[in-house]
């Protein structure tokens, strides 16, 4: 009797280090850790300067930060690769409306996919030929505000600028609560520093290195807050002492 005891202890004790979830130096596993939502597409060009149209920038950037995210060790989705308007492939939502459509379809694709952020990026326009620099919009959360910090932080530095992020509470892609998102207005089409920026393929290289460097530096941070955050002995610790103490 006290063999069999002991063994469904062992048992147990088994089954609970299979449950516990190992720590990862990315993000929490899921499918897909990041998400790069790629602005505008298809009929939709977005922002433009002569033949420079804000779809095609987009693009590119994300082609290269998919590539550097993924060589730094994530698991990361685009919701588009080519020049396609995403409300032409819409299955959430039908209205009138193609903007809406492409909006819900982004929206809604993030809450099926699950990931652990949203990137989601865009150009800029000013009125202003003078107007640049990157400018982060992020939704009402600690974790948005964080990872637009850093990203705000990572871009000024490499545009000089010293811009600081905005709550974007009216824009759709933000109203969520899926995970946390961020709008990336890359620079300013509109001004000749930032355009030579956003369409030259080394600069368009360095603005993913600085993405991918901020994103690097959210998921330290954020590992480190959890860390800090949780008691020091948890439940399943307590358990398996427990188990151990009897057997």
């Amino acid at each position: 009797m006290r063999n069999l005891q002991a063994f469904f202890r062992i048992t147990a004790f088994m089954l609970i280090l299979i449950c516990i979830p190992t720590r990862s130096e990315a993000l929490p596993l899921t499918p897909f850790h990041i998400l790069i939502d790629v602005g505008h597409g298809g009929v939709d060009s977005g922002t433009s300067f002569g033949d420079l149209y804000e779809k095609d920038i987009n693009l590119q950037i994300a082609k290269r930060l998919y590539q550097q995210l993924t060589a730094a060790g994530y698991t990361v989705a685009l919701n588009r690769h080519k020049d396609v308007a995403l409300s032409d492939e819409n299955r959430w939502l039908d209205n009138r409306s193609r903007h809406i459509r492409d909006l819900a379809q982004r929206k809604n694709l993030a809450k099926e996919i699950g990931p652990q952020m949203m990137l989601s990026l865009h150009v800029n326009w000013s009125p202003s030929p003078r107007r640049r620099g990157a400018i982060i919009l992020h939704q009402n959360t600690e974790e948005s505000y964080l990872l637009a910090g850093l990203l705000q932080n990572s871009l000024n530095k490499l545009t000089g600028s010293k811009e600081k992020p905005v709550k974007g509470k009216t824009y759709y892609m933000l109203r969520h609560n899926y995970c946390p998102s961020v709008i990336v207005e890359m620079g300013f089409i509109s001004n000749a520093q930032d355009r030579e920026m956003l369409t030259n393929p080394k600069a368009q290289e360095k603005i993913a290195q600085a993405i991918t460097e901020a994103v690097s530096e959210y998921v330290k941070l954020s590992q480190n807050l959890k860390t800090e955050a949780s008691v020091q002995e948890s439940w399943w610790r307590k358990l398996m002492s427990s188990l151990l103490d009897k057997l």
